[in-house]
Formats: structure tokens, C-alpha cells, sequence
């Protein structure tokens, strides 16, 4: 089962401030010795997305 998910103003853009480290992370380049890189931006990324928008989680179906 797929179910379509609509985002309004899911075009908008957001302005996320990374370090060079950071980003190589997100695309997949693993930091051994520092996984604390890729914990960062993706941090960096989610208090991005709670500033701009109210975005509730996702509740698991029961």
C-alpha cells in the first residue's frame, strides 16, 4: 500500500548554514573516527525545518 503524502508549501526554501564536513556526510562519505559530523547536519537540518514550519512527527499506525 503507497500512500501520497501532500506537503504544503513544500516548494519554499530553507536556508541551512553547513560546514563543508557536513554536507560530504549528508551526500555519504563516512567519517570513521567522527560520526558526530553527519549527527550535526542532520540536526542543523531539523532545527531548520521546527524554525520554519510546525511540523507534527509521524505517530506509527496501530
Amino acid at each position: 500500500m503507497t500512500s501520497n503524502v501532500k506537503i504544503p508549501q513544500g516548494d519554499d526554501t530553507v536556508k541551512v548554514e553547513l560546514t563543508v564536513k557536513e554536507v560530504m556526510a549528508l551526500t555519504g562519505i563516512k567519517f570513521h573516527n567522527n560520526h558526530s559530523v553527519e549527527v550535526s547536519a542532520k540536526r542543523k537540518l531539523q532545527e531548520a525545518l521546527d524554525i520554519q514550519y510546525e511540523i507534527e512527527e509521524a505517530k506509527p499506525l496501530n
